[in-house]
């Protein structure tokens, strides 16, 4: 099947099932994506057992299997996601709490990746799992950054305190970066060997690359974009240049081994500030923005929509159910740790308002990026016993959290003193 019917499967079932939850289930929009693709990909199953001759989901399979998950978010959706996302978050905000957020999003990562791994190794041992604490501390890496486009898709339902919507956005935009880069350094150590082990310096450098280098380079290309439209007054081609500065330098990041998550997101907050402030006219802004607007809403549809669809892929999700169910708690208990442990540091300074750190955890939710990384794991004894509990942690998160997370924010949510 051509890439061309494929997209258009994939961009007709996603209007489909969203007609069916607005006009029916009325879940929030993404939510209802998973969720009925979900469902339909289990019917598709049980009609296939109940009568092998009709075969849907080998074809449906086999149609997904074209779509590379990897590619296709990390090396494709997911810089124009965060663009967008960055496009829209105040960056006066994210200033003001930029030690803050560096903590959550650095140390708390750290923090989560050790307890997540170490933990999954300990009770693996328990069940026979026999996962050596190397890939579960790759699993740790994977699953423990916030997905900022599940974050940011869901906060923009949910109202909460414009201090509290800083931290969060700021967390899911930058620890996604901070993960990735942390998931490549374990990896290598992980296809070294069991003799392998983590040289510091490399490890520093590797991570200086990546994340300062991305930080960088999304400047720089942040920069020259914000020049070129502030020299000119034409929607159209403001529009072009902007999306030339998500494709130029999301590929440059590629060739230059850096994180282009980190850069994506310097740059859209770049220009969703500085460029909407003072390079744009009245026009230019609204079309800018609206046409940012429209392709995360189109994008986040089909991602949302794959995710669900991805369980007649990854085959290997019934197979370790057992482990799957001690490793959502798992998950959650080092959220809770990694968001506790930074908020303690931090409330010595600053104070923060009742219930963030009921939100913080519940509202971390995990999606595509982790899916992707899972499947991106090189073939080998492990890798089927990663994906499953990966896409089992993920489901939970965006369907439970997901629709949970707004009546938490309404009965624990008081406004104290702003930070």
């Amino acid at each position: 099947m051509d890439i061309f019917s494929i997209g258009a499967i994939l961009v007709g079932l996603s209007a489909l099932f969203g007609y069916i939850n607005h006009q029916y289930l009325r879940l929030p929009h993404t939510i209802g994506l998973v969720v009925i693709a979900l469902v339909a990909s289990l019917v598709i199953v049980a009609i296939d057992l109940t009568d092998p001759l009709y075969s849907i989901a080998g074809r449906l399979t086999g149609m997904l299997r074209q779509v590379d998950f990897i590619d296709t978010l990390m090396h494709g959706m997911l810089s124009f996601l965060l663009f967008a996302g960055a496009l829209h978050a105040d960056l006066s905000a994210l200033k003001t709490r930029r030690y803050t957020i560096a903590i959550m999003a650095v140390l708390g990562t750290l923090i989560s990746t050790a307890t997540v791994g170490v933990g999954l190794w300990v009770i693996g041992g328990w069940i026979g799992l026999g996962l050596p604490l190397i890939w579960a501390l790759v699993f740790g890496a994977l699953i423990s950054p916030t997905d900022p486009v599940a974050v940011l898709s869901l906060f923009k339902t949910v109202k909460v305190p414009p201090t509290l919507e800083a931290k969060i956005t700021g967390e899911s935009l930058f620890n996604d970066g901070i993960g990735v880069v942390l998931f490549t350094i374990l990896l290598e150590v992980a296809m070294a060997g069991h003799d392998g082990s983590i040289n510091a310096g490399e490890a520093a450098r590797v991570f200086l690359q990546e994340a300062v280098g991305g930080a960088v380079l999304g400047g720089i290309g942040g920069y020259i974009a914000y020049r070129a439209m502030r020299s000119i007054d034409e929607a159209s081609l403001e529009v072009l240049i902007s999306l030339a500065l998500v494709m130029v330098t999301f590929a440059a990041a590629l060739a230059l081994h850096m994180s282009g998550p980190i850069a994506m997101v310097v740059a859209g907050l770049f220009i969703g500030n500085h460029g909407v402030a003072f390079a744009m006219s009245e026009n230019t802004r609204r079309v800018l923005l609206g046409f940012w607007t429209l392709i995360d809403e189109i994008l986040n549809s089909v991602l949302f929509l794959l995710i669900g669809l991805e369980v007649l892929v990854v085959a290997s999700f019934a197979d370790h159910w057992e482990a799957a169910l001690f490793a959502i708690p798992l998950a959650l208990f080092a959220r809770a740790i990694s968001v506790g442990i930074p908020i303690a540091v931090i409330s010595r300074w600053v104070q923060f308002d009742t219930g963030t750190m009921r939100i913080l955890i519940w509202g971390g939710l995990r999606g595509g990026i982790a899916v992707a990384l899972a499947l991106s794991l090189p073939e080998n004894e492990y890798k089927p016993t990663i994906l499953g509990i990966t896409y089992a942690v993920v489901l939970f998160s965006i369907i439970v959290q997901g629709l949970t997370v707004k009546p938490l924010v309404e009965r624990v949510i008081r406004p104290g003193k702003q930070d």
